[in-house]
């Protein structure tokens, strides 16, 4: 292994840790910029202009905040859509409470009165949906004053859709599209975490008090991982998983763009069978029919022998995918 870059989301891959950790070791690394610098770039005059994705999705950007780095810009439409309605459920459900807790203020029988006190349930709502920053807020002993700040709420929205990748590695060494490739690819230690933790080993050493016995845990479920992963790859063709990935690359109109599923991968979905007329699994459902795979001793009086029940179809092409020999 002659190098190795570090790619982390923006809340694991920090200016302190650049700056502390990841510098004076040496490493090269990949990460994204929060909210905030993205508006400082795209400020008058910035460096980010919205204009650069007129023609394109992604553009390479840089800027003097960010010396000898390289930045780039990616708008994702479905992702702007998403964040836009998400944006407007959250305005509108923080205006209701709102409104909620101004009719309580403004009732004439039993109203709600101080400043403190109001603002207490304020905040509450506040605390809950995240939007103070979308609106405008007056509270005095006797009244609740709430206004949408249009302003806030269009300078964020100009925004949707856009994240900025960083990245202190030259082009000849990672280029743009692999820069996003690379960032994307988080999304399956996501699904590794979520597979250790729930889904398939359920990681709770809960029953393990001592710190190596925890350890020795961590390590046993992370090396279950790697073999699940390796047996996902090989079953592909009878999984629900995509096992056409170049045709679904083909599809795809930019990296940047929501993944696309192959032909191969739409027909198991929608008829539920292999491309050789095979029952389709998830992950879980084929190991569960496996397990009923098992291996007999059958005793006699003074000598045993064993017993193997008959493959299925489907077992059978399991163990073909697998290069597994069952011991027949």
């Amino acid at each position: 292994m002659r190098h190795v870059v570090l790619v982390g989301d923006r809340g694991m891959i920090t200016a302190a840790r650049i700056d502390e950790d990841l510098a004076p070791a040496g490493l090269d690394w990949l990460t994204a910029l929060r909210a905030p610098a993205i508006q400082a770039l795209a400020a008058d005059n910035g460096p980010l202009q919205l204009s650069l994705f007129d023609q394109r999705d992604m553009a390479e950007i840089s800027s003097a905040d960010f010396p000898g780095e390289r930045l780039i810009v990616c708008r994702n439409p479905a992702l702007a859509e998403e964040r836009t309605r998400k944006r407007t459920e959250l305005l509108e459900a923080t205006e209701r409470d709102l409104r909620q807790i101004q009719s309580r203020v403004r009732r004439t029988k039993g109203p709600l009165r101080g400043a403190a006190r109001i603002g207490l349930a304020v905040g509450a709502v506040m605390a809950r949906r995240k939007m103070a920053k979308h609106f405008q807020i007056t509270i005095t002993d006797i009244d609740l004053s709430v206004v949408r700040d249009q302003a806030a709420i269009a300078v964020e929205a100009a925004l949707d859709g856009i994240y900025v990748l960083r990245t202190n590695l030259a082009a000849d060494s990672l280029s743009t599209a692999d820069a996003v490739r690379a960032y994307k690819s988080l999304s399956r230690v996501e699904r590794a975490f979520r597979s250790l933790k729930t889904v398939d080993l359920e990681l709770r050493p809960v029953f393990h008090w001592a710190a190596p016995r925890v350890r020795a845990h961590v390590l046993l479920c992370m090396l279950a991982y790697y073999l699940e992963w390796h047996m996902r790859q090989a079953l592909k063709p009878i999984l629900f998983d995509d096992h056409d990935k170049p045709a679904a690359d083909a599809a795809r109109a930019s990296i940047v763009a929501k993944a696309a599923r192959s032909e191969a991968a739409k027909r198991k979905v929608n008829t539920k069978r292999t491309d050789d007329d095979l029952p389709v699994h998830s992950f879980q459902s084929l190991i569960a029919d496996l397990a009923t795979f098992t291996r007999n001793t059958m005793a006699m009086v003074d000598s045993s022998f064993l017993l193997y029940p008959k493959l299925t179809p489907i077992q059978a092409r399991a163990f073909q995918l697998l290069d597994v020999k069952a011991n027949l």
